[in-house]
């Protein structure tokens, strides 16, 4: 067997010179710093009614956080995964859309689906356990709830590529965490996207950790919007506690996949403030005085420092804020107070059309420790 090599190329081949890349890489690669505008220049240059409206939604988006973490301890939702410390990247990653526009969500992502118009209650479903996402999806244009990682990047791909050949108006932003993108289905969807320069934003959420893995052993990329170059696309780095930067950085990939420029990988540099989960003790993983540091980098706190600098915000203003985010929460508390419990029978009832011997064995167990439980419960109440 001949070994080729660069000087040995088979007859009639085309040399390439190895020391030419086959296009420059350097208009793909991310800043070397997380972008920022709010308290630089940049930020006197946005609508006001803009950063007013922003506003309201970060501080709505905190209150809703807090309210669905309380309703999780109250056991009246199985599991809440928050966004507290996140609001910024959720509130622009909504904000960007226009209505013919689609979003596709981890099981985090609620507050995005919250301000695109889904109803929190629904949205909220799927966290009590039921077993359907609680939405439809073509109201908002926003797609069920992913829990499983980063298997909604491939569907956005293939949902953008199909409205890009029937040549619709439409754009998909794909949201995923950070452990996401140590995924197969992260790297197979941006290779299609690029590929078929498919109208889609990728926005990674590195909030610092998948579940109690921190960044740094998942990958040791410079950081993950470098990734982007290897699939031949645009890397940006943007403050994910900056909802202004958020918002200018994803708007900019959404005009570029709307005028037919392809996707673009997104990484938003933020901290999860709270535990992955209600059920979760992050102590055991991480520093809490790092969760502190960060805390003085919170988004809610950093918008309203910034605009009360621009005097964009009064103490009415922020007052108003409040109001209207307390109203939201007492609208939720109240309508959850009369949300159905679900059946946990209806568990069988939609994974077969006839149900397997496994299943039925399951189905059996679960009937008998309901029954058990209420034989108990009745033996207590006489």
């Amino acid at each position: 067997m001949t070994l080729l090599t660069h000087d040995s190329c088979p007859p009639g081949a085309v040399r390439e010179p190895l020391d030419v890349p086959r296009s420059d890489p350097r208009s793909l690669l991310p800043e070397r710093e997380p972008l920022r505008v709010l308290g630089t220049p940049a930020a006197a240059e946005y609508d006001v009614d803009l950063l007013r409206a922003l506003f309201q939604e970060v501080f709505t988006g905190r209150r809703y956080n807090l309210q669905a973490t309380a309703l999780a301890k109250q056991g009246r939702l199985a599991v809440y995964p928050a966004t507290t410390g996140q609001e910024a990247c959720e509130v622009a990653a909504a904000a960007v859309l226009s209505t013919q526009d689609w979003l596709f969500p981890t099981y985090r992502d609620t507050l995005a689906a919250i301000v695109r118009g889904v109803d929190p209650v629904e949205a909220l479903t799927v966290m009590r356990g039921d077993w359907h996402h609680g939405y439809d999806p073509y109201e908002h244009r926003v797609a069920p709830l992913s829990t499983p990682l980063a298997t909604q990047l491939p569907h956005a791909v293939g949902f953008a590529r199909a409205a890009r050949l029937k040549g619709e108006d439409t754009v998909v932003l794909a949201m995923v965490g950070d452990g996401g993108t140590s995924e197969g289905d992260f790297h197979e969807a941006v290779n299609f996207a690029a590929v078929w320069k498919a109208p889609v934003v990728f926005l990674v959420q590195n909030n610092g950790f998948a579940i109690s893995v921190p960044l740094a052993k998942q990958t040791a990329a410079l950081s993950l919007a470098d990734k982007a170059v290897g699939f031949g696309v645009p890397g940006r780095l943007v403050d994910g506690n900056d909802v202004l930067a958020v918002h200018q950085v994803l708007d900019e990939a959404v005009s570029r996949a709307r005028d037919g420029g392809g996707p673009t990988l997104v990484e938003a540099v933020t901290y999860r403030l709270d535990p992955h989960t209600n059920s979760d003790d992050d102590s055991r993983y991480r520093d809490l005085s790092e969760v502190e540091q960060w805390r003085r980098r919170d988004p809610v706190l950093v918008l309203e420092r910034s605009l009360r600098g621009m005097g964009v915000l009064d103490d009415d203003a922020v007052e108003q804020a409040a109001r209207s985010a307390e109203e939201f929460a007492a609208n939720l508390r109240k309508r959850y107070d009369h949300a159905p419990s679900p059946d946990p029978m209806t568990l069988f009832s939609h994974v077969y059309a006839e149900k397997t011997p496994q299943l039925r064995e399951q189905e059996a167990m679960l009937r008998a420790e309901l029954r058990a439980e209420a034989q108990a419960e009745g033996n207590e109440q006489q």
